[in-house]
This record gives structure tokens, sequence and C-alpha cells, in this order.
């Protein structure tokens, strides 16, 4: 059956398309703290800063994954060290810029225990942000460094996540 008539009223696009979920959205955006929005590809992560304002969304800070090879970075860039370290150079951008403490905003990504979203999330803590959280979400270290991908990756991990220690 096909939805007609004169009070039928078609629904936002991005609702409609999945997109968005707005009661969520203003929820967040009701708290009037910066949000730290984390958008994860299957090649990359995102992580931006983001106030609220009238004239509408300002990024503080940003970083992703694929910024990683100007530190060193060899390895994959959609993996949980890259995205722990891709976590690490936003929080750092964002602490340099006065921003002391964030909302996590995952979108419509599922949360997965000691998956990317959370490996940012740590990454964004060890940067210096405070951001409200279960420690029963965070990756353990072993993962972190890459353990569990090969032996070259966690030499990479450790001289990277040297070089973005020194940055502010």
């Amino acid at each position: 059956m096909k939805a007609q008539g004169p009070h039928y009223r078609v629904g936002f696009r991005r609702r409609r398309e999945g997109r968005t979920d707005y009661r969520l959205r203003a929820r967040l955006l009701r708290g009037g703290v910066p949000r730290a929005v984390v958008r994860k590809t299957l090649n990359q992560v995102i992580v931006q800063v983001v106030e609220l304002q009238a004239a509408g969304d300002r990024v503080i800070a940003s970083a992703t994954s694929k910024e990683l090879a100007k530190h060193g970075w060899t390895a994959g860039t959609g993996n949980v060290p890259a995205a722990y370290l891709t976590g690490l150079l936003a929080g750092r951008r964002a602490a340099s810029k006065g921003v002391e403490s964030a909302v996590l905003d995952i979108g419509l990504h599922k949360p997965t225990k000691g998956g990317r979203v959370f490996a940012v999330l740590k990454g964004l803590l060890d940067g210096g942000l405070k951001v409200p959280h279960s420690p029963d979400v965070l990756p353990s270290k072993e993962r972190l460094r890459g353990e569990h991908i090969g032996e070259a990756v966690p030499k990479a991990f450790d001289e990277v996540k040297a070089k973005l220690e020194v940055i502010r």
C-alpha cells in the first residue's frame, strides 16, 4: 500500500536512508559539551572534535588515520592501532586548543567492546581529553599495540606513538 493523501508527510531524507538518528543527535547537542565525533570506514578512521554554534557545527580539531603516514606509520590505516593513534593525535590537537572534555559521538556505528571506536576513545583519553566512559569497553594494551596483527606493527606503533606524544 502506498502512502498518499493530503496529510501525508515524507520523513527526513537522512532518517529514511538510516544515516541520522535525530533523537540521539538532539540529546548530544543539548548537553552543551563538545562532541568527539568518530566515523570509521573500511580503510580509515576519522575523528573530529566539534562544538555546536548557532550557525552550525564548528570543527575545533580533527585527524584521520591517513595522516599517520606523515609520522612514519607504514601499517594499515583501518585497524585498532591506527584508530588509537588517530584518537591520540586528535586529542592532542584538541587539548592544545583549550578543549578539556568531550562526549563520544559514534553515530550509527554499533559499539563493540574493544573495537576501533573504543580504541579512538582510549587515544582521546591519552591525548588529554576527559570523556565519560566505562573502562570495560576499552581494548587491551596488547590489542592497542597491534600484537594480534603481526610482529612489525607493535614496533611501528611504539615509534609513531613516541613521535605523537611530543606534538602539542
